[in-house]
């Protein structure tokens, strides 16, 4: 409970003034010595769920537990009425408990379902609990039927139906086969969310007749399945005329089905679009089944935003999209696309989200001294909005005797001036349409003198300028305050160093040696004071005086690391030693004393970075050194270089178009050669210039190389090891080949025109070793494509392209170059399409549409230029549109035109940004390659109202002691015709604490206004916003501070002008002064220390969280605490004389579930007994849990 009081005294009185802050919520310790003796109404600790579903072979137990002083009774009603326990035989309510037992052993569980609620009721009010409905689970089964084959044509769709009965809970489904092996899913074969299996197409490998739907029922341990299914798929290409008419006439043979390829349909859901809705909270489950051949690939996309990444997964193969904890932005347009080869299908599902009650603030538990005031408050929301019903002690407040001291007021119950004896429990239950909340709050009024909580005698120890933390916990109605005192002498404030908190609790900043003493906590109200005594201890801190350095050993010596430190005396230190942050290795070489560490006869094993850390119950400090060993007596090092040149090139086996070259390697240098480059010069088109040929294995002296016709070749081979190229041999002898017709044709070919009547056919010459002989040209061929004309020619020399004039205006043109020399053509080249020039757009388009979305954004539409009026490649379409003027005024002020470009062959496009309440027009252009084409008839179109922007000025104006004056101006933008004003302020105390807020309402034609009776010398928070019909706008805020009371300022004294104030600070800075000059003199008198700064490395213990995966078993981890901070650390060494205590946390394994054999019923329905233990006993404030536990193959698969 968080109060603040002012006590004044006034012609003998004790006035309380409240000041406005509301009580906050305080749980009555639990401390026994502070419960004895104290009443405390009823509070529900422990419940069933609101929706129980039973097992109807166990008994029914239905929790209800709660806490008070005296212990309450408990009583029950059943729906609605009450419910009298000790008439029914089978029916035990534990002692001291609410909690029934009720024994359905002869019984039928139906007889006690129903909804029951629990009342938990002493002397000082009444708790009720939820309205527990409990059901029984039910497995019913499944309806005789009579499955007749069902023939399908190979390629068609097909759907083969579940439809289990319906159970409580519903089942869980699954496919399998006669061997109870599960059916395989693919993209083509998956089960959809209501448990049917549906194919996008069939094929002849699904013909079978064991398709079974089974059904597992959780609560009742039960599998049930399905008569089996028998699929027969036909190939009717392979069925002559005859057998095909008589399956014909069959009802089961699906020949009007379409079974070639075909693009994509859906299956599931029907239509172009769907709804679907979902709790805030909950999984939202979309799916999207299609059909097709061949098998669709589905996709999925948020139309009006992205899709929540970290909430979101996809499932049975991208058919379904599940959305975890549902949030009200997961609303909107979500599309499914099915897509194959021959073409794509788009289904639209709108998702509407609700959501069932939630908390924003529940009521808190309220203790209270009489006569104060104090407010529950019960914020929730949802949609639809929660309506909220208030009752006291279990009674609709409206059919409970008047109060006056308590006031309703929606979702806030205000009592004032409670008196002894009105403690009672309050009940907020919040409903909508989808769920209700129920919360109990006590109000306990109490008059209870001060208790201090903290024991007595506590001593804290704390190292220099660290902060300290006394403690002070009490307990009191009304709040006791809190006051300090060191060495019952000085009273302690609220100024540096030290800082009381709002508990008691007294912090000094930074501790220091002559904080230490004792000191006094005093709880004090108007019922009685009570004190209590601690002390504190400031520590020196550790420090590392003399670290390890770094150390260079031979092999086989010896090498000493020293850590010397200094400590508090008063603080037991350990020393640990550390290599590479683990433990020391286990060997006898190692020997820890109390400041030095000692390796004997070191090995390259011991390299690494040792650490000496020093460790007290309350600090640690540590240094870290490295250790290099050397060898004694170093050999020479390897030296490794990269190989010589090969020697030796011959040319053997000479061909016309290849020749063998063979050569000797060179010494490799101490690495191994890796590989040989080949590497050739053609002296006929680029003499000195190299090029690389061919790579042959560093084992390998001979390489077969293939030449080109009409070249005058030279060869050199370099090699390679791992440390680099040698220099390149010498040069072969020269190797001429003779010239041939061309290999290869140009390539890059292109068709594209400059002009709207010209074509420009460009490709990418040979080279010279391409050419194969002298006289290379190029043969240029054209024709335009669909059109019956032969191809036309023409021949040119050293040029990459090639120009067509006087053709058409963007038509498509095939084209192809071929290479020509004096010895003949080159091969048959292929053709390539190509298009003239454009020229831009002749015609504009037409039927332009606006359809206004909202203030800020409009949806425009037109119709597609036809191909022929484009000319040309189409780029998009160009909207320009442009605000001509506000709705408010007569005039134009045209404002900057604004332009988007749609790309594609777009029909359609969003135009953002707009402003409300305004007039736009609009046009549009369709846009080539080579330009814009004319625009579109202007279009005008309005804006709707928006909200209004923020009020241009507010300011603050005759500031008196109770009053101001506020004036505001109109927004800039209106947006809207304006229907008012909205003013809120609040009072701001002096640490920042925000008051009860106050609300104005103004109509839009006032501009100033007085607020009066206003608290002087008070600053106040103002909040000030327009409104239109479409809502309120931005809100801009101001502060001001009332003028302080004339008789209050005469009281002020300056403190700088007292003389016993200049005299006290005299008396310090001459105390300083006299300091400072002890402190240089013993500077110069003594020698120095290195220190080590230290970094304190507390660190709170590391919980590892229970983590549950998504399986059906619950997986349970140890939970594992580690030691205090002087625990040595992991893998550490202790010398000799140290002492360690070592504590291990144990860990615990929670073994659960046993299986049992099934068996098949007698109307072929499959049980499988697969419960797992249960935990019978509950804590308080928490419920048991159950992991089932499967028994065989079947239930691994849900």
């Amino acid at each position: 409970m968080d109060r603040k009081r002012k006590w004044v005294l006034s012609s003998g009185a004790l006035l309380v003034l409240f000041l406005g802050r509301m009580t906050t919520a305080l749980e009555v310790p639990l401390d026994p010595k502070v419960l004895e003796g104290l009443p405390q109404p009823p509070t529900i600790t422990h419940q069933s769920p609101k929706d129980f579903i039973i097992d109807p072979r166990e008994n029914i137990l239905i929790y209800c537990e709660a806490k008070g002083k005296p212990h309450p009774s408990f009583s029950w009603t059943r729906n609605g009425t009450h419910f009298d326990v000790e008439k029914d035989s089978k029916v035990l309510m534990k002692p001291s408990s609410g909690t029934l037992v009720i024994d359905i052993s002869g019984e039928k569980a139906e007889a006690y379902e129903g909804i029951y609620q629990c009342t938990a009721r002493n002397e000082h009010g009444t708790a009720v609990s939820n309205n527990i409905f409990i059901r029984q689970s039910r497995s019913p089964l499944w309806s005789k039927e009579r499955k007749e084959a069902i023939m399908v044509q190979v390629g068609v769709s097909l759907v083969l139906q579940c439809r289990p009965p319906a159970g409580l809970p519903p089942p869980i489904i699954f496919w399998m086969d006669n061997n109870f092996q599960r059916l395989p899913q693919n993209t083509r074969v998956s089960q959809a969310l209501n448990g049917d299996l549906y194919f996008s197409n069939v094929l002849l490998d699904d013909t079978r007749n064991d398709y079974i739907c089974y059904a597992r029922f959780p609560h009742t341990q039960t599998i049930q399945q399905k008569q089996p299914i028998t699929v027969k798929v036909l190939d009717m290409d392979a069925i002559n005329e005859t057998v095909a008419d008589m399956y014909n006439y069959t009802n089961n043979l699906f020949v009007d089905s379409p079974s070639g390829e075909r693009r994509p349909s859906f299956m599931a859901p029907l239509g172009q679009s769907s709804t679907q809705m979902a709790l805030r909270g909950g999984v939202l489950e979309l799916e999207c089944i299609a059909e097709g051949l061949p098998t669709p690939e589905v996709s999925w996309y948020k139309e009006s935003g992205d899709l929540p990444s970290s909430r979101m997964s996809f499932h049975n193969f991208q058919k379904t999209l599940k959305i975890a904890d549902v949030m009200e932005a997961d609303a909107g347009d979500y599309r499914c696309t099915a897509k194959n080869s021959l073409g794509s299908a788009h289904h639209t599902i709108k998702v509407n989200v609700k959501a069932a009650p939630f908390w924003i603030s529940a009521p808190r538990n309220l203790i209270l001294a009489p006569e104060e005031t104090g407010i529950l408050t019960c914020r929730v929301s949802g949609d639809p909005k929660p309506q909220i019903a208030w009752s006291v002690n279990g009674v609709p407040i409206k059919d409970s005797p008047k109060d006056t001291s308590r006031k309703v007021e929606d979702d806030t119950v205000i009592l004032s001036d409670v008196q002894t004896g009105s403690s009672a429990v309050y009940q907020c239950n919040a409903s909508n349409e989808f769920g209700y909340l129920l919360a109990n709050a006590f109000v306990n009024v109490l008059a209870e003198a001060p208790r201090v909580l903290t024991p007595p005698n506590n001593v804290y120890q704390v190292i220099t300028n660290n902060p300290a933390f006394l403690d002070c916990a009490s307990f009191g109605s009304p709040i006791p305050a809190i006051t300090w005192f060191k060495d019952s002498q000085t009273s302690i404030l609220n100024r540096d160093p030290y800082v009381i908190h709002n508990n008691g609790t007294l912090e000094i900043n930074v501790a220091q040696s002559l904080n230490s003493g004792k000191y006094t906590c005093i709880a004090s109200n108007n019922l009685g004071t009570r004190e209590n005594h601690v002390y504190l201890e400031v520590k020196e801190p550790t420090r590392i005086l003399a670290q390890p350095e770094y150390m260079v050993v031979q092999r086989n010596r010896k090498a000493v690391f020293e850590c010397k430190v200094k400590h508090d005396p008063t603080l037991i230190p350990t020393m640990n030693w550390l290599k590479d942050n683990g433990e020391l290795p286990d060997d006898e070489r190692f020997l820890v004393d109390t400041d030095s560490l000692t390796i004997n006869e070191v090995t390259e094993e011991d390299e690494g970075t040792y650490t000496c850390v020093m460790n007290t119950t309350l600090d640690q400090d540590s240094a870290s050194a490295m250790l290099t060993v050397v060898e004694a007596t170093p050999t020479p090092a390897i030296v490794y270089e990269e190989p010589d040149p090969p020697t030796d090139l011959e040319l053997t086996d000479q061909r016309e178009r290849s020749v063998q070259l063979t050569w000797i390697p060179g010494d490799e240098h101490n690495s191994p050669t890796q590989k040989f480059l080949v590497q050739y010069e053609d002296l006929l088109h680029q003499a000195g210039v190299w090029h690389n040929l061919t790579e042959e294995e560093g084992t390998k002296t001979t390489a077969h190389l293939d030449l080109s016709p009409y070249a005058y070749y030279s060869f050199r081979v370099l090699a390679v090891n791992h440390v680099g190229y040698s220099q390149p041999s010498r040069p072969s002898r020269q190797y001429r080949t003779n010239p041939a017709a061309p290999d290869v044709n140009p390539t890059d070919v292109h068709g594209v025109g400059t002009e709207h009547n010209n074509l420009v056919i460009s490709w990418k010459e040979l080279t010279g070793l391409q050419s194969n002989g002298p006289g290379l040209q190029y043969k240029v061929n054209w024709r335009q494509k669909d059109v019956e004309e032969d191809w036309l020619s023409e021949t040119v020399a050293n040029t990459s392209k090639y120009v067509v004039s006087g053709t058409p205006t963007f038509v498509p043109y095939e084209v192809k170059v071929q290479a020509v020399n004096d010895y003949g053509n080159g091969p048959a080249p292929e053709a390539v399409v190509g298009y003239s020039g454009e020229d831009v757009p002749m015609s504009a388009p037409e039927s332009v549409q606006v359809l206004v979305q909202n203030g800020t954004l409009a949806e425009v539409h037109w119709e597609p230029v036809l191909t022929s009026m484009v000319r040309g490649r189409l780029q998009g379409y160009k909207v320009s549109y442009w605000r001509e003027r506000s709705l408010h005024q007569a005039e134009a002020q045209q404002e900057e035109q604004q332009v988007l470009l749609f790309s594609g062959n777009r029909t359609d496009g969003r135009l953002p940004g707009l402003k409300p309440y305004s007039l736009y027009t609009l046009n549009i252009r369709v846009v080539n390659g080579k330009g814009e084409g004319p625009p579109s008839p202007n279009h005008n179109f309005e804006t709707p109202e928006g909200v209004p922007g923020p009020p241009s000025f507010l300011r603050i104006k005759n500031t008196d002691m109770d009053s101001l004056t506020l004036e505001w101006g109109p927004p800039q933008d209106n947006n809207g015709r304006l229907t008012g004003y909205t003013l809120k302020y609040q009072p701001v105390n002096s640490s920042n604490e925000l008051g009860p807020v106050e609300e104005m309402m103004f109509p839009a034609n006032e501009t100033t206004v007085i607020l009066a009776d206003l608290k002087y010398s008070t600053r106040y928070k103002f909040y000030f916003n327009a409104k239109t019909i479409k809502g309120s706008g931005p809100t801009i805020t101001e502060e001001a501070v009332t003028i302080m009371d004339e008789a209050m300022k005469s009281d002020q004294v300056d403190l700088a002008t007292q003389g016993w104030f200049i005299g006290l600070m005299c008396a310090i800075a001459l105390l300083i002064l006299v300091l400072l000059i002890i402190c240089f003199i013993k500077r110069n008198k003594g020698g120095k220390y290195p220190v080590k700064e230290k970094e304190d490395a507390h660190q709170d213990p590391e919980i590892q969280p229970m983590k549950d995966d998504d399986g059906t078993f619950g997986e349970y981890r140890s939970l594992e605490s580690d030691t205090e901070d002087h625990k040595p650390l992991k893998g550490s060494r202790t010398p000799s004389n140290g002492t360690v205590k070592r504590d291990d946390s144990d860990d615990s394994l929670v073994d659960y579930g046993e299986g049992g054999d099934g068996q098949f019923n007698e109307d072929g329905s499959f049980i499988g007994q697969y419960s797992g233990k249960k935990e019978k006993d509950t804590h308080e404030g928490n419920e048991s849990s159950e992991a089932p536990s499967p028994v065989n193959a079947m239930n691994s698969f849900v």
